[in-house]
């Protein structure tokens, strides 16, 4: 048996004895399990994987301890995997995620247990949550640079669309723009690979490399290896928000169920009348190859939400640079919009973001089956419901308890109006065909069936 003992790193670096006591306490919970599982995924950074199973099959024998000191606490990591280390010592950029995951769901998972937001669902309290979170993690730095893009895409693009997302990176990069994403592989990792180039040729020396997740996602989607800020939100409505209220703009690249599930989230988000004044540059982006992704995902935004819908956001094909020359130049109505609302540069509290958006959709057989997915209803609440379908179809593809659930009991039913569900079927058998549900050489098998 091989063990290594980790010196705590970053905030976890200095605890009083009552966070050392909670930590102890909380070692004995359901969610140390959690915590095991999500420290042997951060174990396989730079990993290009997209099933949880290649990840804890082998390693059964894996464990995590926490040793108590006075002064703070220590990691002893029991038979990890030998890839993470270079000459018996452990990468330093998984050293400081092994206590990201620490922080986020041993520490802050203590704080807001899950009964915490079961107890007050009310919207302030979940966006306090957030921010405190960020916070902690120290994600929010205070600097009024308004310079950090969210750039969201696909695990599973293939070559061109990856060397597309690397150049965006490289572009924004060279316009002192830092990079938040996913903080997977694919068009999660290319944004930052540029960008790190990008930074080192401008000598610019606060490179920010922020990626963002949560505990059902991050084994299936390990964090790539440039990530220097790993933040574990609880869950994916709180990772989603987080990402709004950070981002100064949004690049989108070609992508599968998580891209659309991204891209209707802030759909329905700027959708209601209460963020009709908002300034938040959306560009969904790709190379000359991804013409036709873009024109099926925009007739689809047009045909169920609308044009007001499509206005919200702008289409720049095979043009990296100017995707970067358009994010800087909106950098200054960004500043004057916070500036003028007198909200923070760093944390967008002004944005409007309603419950339907805010509070955990737990997919299953029937929460899927009852989505209302019908024309009748208001524009935001028929993108909230959409938002969930592929919210569902991520789980029931690379997430454990989904796939578990596919596995026992078959894929999930859709069910709503023939025409809705008929765009539905064909969006989603397009990126099948494209190879966007699972990482190229995997054989997709749909964990959904569309009732039409």
């Amino acid at each position: 048996m091989k063990s290594i003992q980790l010196n705590p790193v970053g905030a976890m670096s200095q605890l009083s004895q009552l966070e050392v006591d909670m930590l102890n306490q909380s070692a004995d919970s359901e969610l140390y399990q959690l915590f095991r599982d999500c420290c042997l995924a951060v174990l396989y950074s730079g990993a290009e994987i997209d099933n949880s199973d290649d990840i804890f099959s082998p390693h059964h024998d894996f464990n995590v301890n926490l040793i108590i000191r006075e002064r703070g606490v220590k990691v002893e990591l029991v038979n990890p995997p030998p890839h993470a280390f270079v000459d018996g010592q452990l990468i330093k950029g998984v050293h400081e995620h092994i206590f990201a995951v620490l922080r986020d769901l041993l520490h802050m998972g203590t704080k807001y247990s899950a009964h915490s937001f079961k107890e007050n669902l009310d919207s302030s309290f979940i966006t306090h949550s957030v921010f405190d979170m960020l916070r902690h993690a120290q994600a929010i730095k205070n600097t009024g640079e308004l310079n950090l893009v969210v750039c969201w895409g696909g695990h599973s693009i293939g070559n061109v669309e990856y060397q597309y997302t690397k150049e965006v990176g490289y572009q924004l990069g060279l316009r002192e723009l830092n990079i938040c994403t996913g903080c997977g592989p694919g068009a999660m990792k290319g944004p930052m690979k540029g960008a790190t180039i990008a930074h080192a040729k401008q000598r610019y020396k606060n490179g920010r490399y922020l990626g963002l997740t949560e505990p059902g996602i991050i084994a299936a989607e390990p964090p790539n290896a440039i990530v220097n800020e790993l933040v574990i939100m609880p869950d994916i409505e709180k990772r989603l928000e987080a990402f709004l209220r950070l981002s100064h703009a949004i690049v989108i690249f070609p992508g599968g169920a998580g891209t659309a599930e991204e891209l209707l989230y802030i759909i329905g988000v700027l959708l209601d009348p209460q963020n009709s004044k908002q300034i938040l540059p959306i560009i969904l982006t790709g190379p000359e190859e991804s013409k036709a992704y873009f024109e099926a995902i925009d007739n689809f935004i047009g045909k169920t939400l609308g044009s007001e819908a499509q206005s919200l956001y702008t289409i720049i094909v095979g043009d990296a640079a100017k995707v970067a020359y358009t994010v800087k130049q909106k950098q200054s109505s960004v500043r004057e919009y916070r500036k003028t609302t007198g909200d923070s540069y760093d944390f967008n509290w002004s944005l409007k973001i309603s419950s339907d958006f805010q509070l955990p959709f737990i997919p299953d057989h029937e929460t899927m089956s009852t989505l209302k997915l019908y024309f009748k209803q208001p524009k935001a609440e028929l993108a909230a419901a959409l938002r969930k379908v592929f919210s569902g179809i991520v789980s029931g593809n690379v997430k454990s308890d989904g796939v578990q659930l596919i596995r026992e009991h078959g894929p999930f039913k859709l069910n709503g109006d023939n025409q809705l569900m008929g765009m539905m079927d064909e969006l989603l058998t397009s990126f099948v065909e494209q190879q966007r549900m699972k990482l190229p050489g995997t054989k997709y098998i749909p964990c959904y069936v569309i009732n039409k």
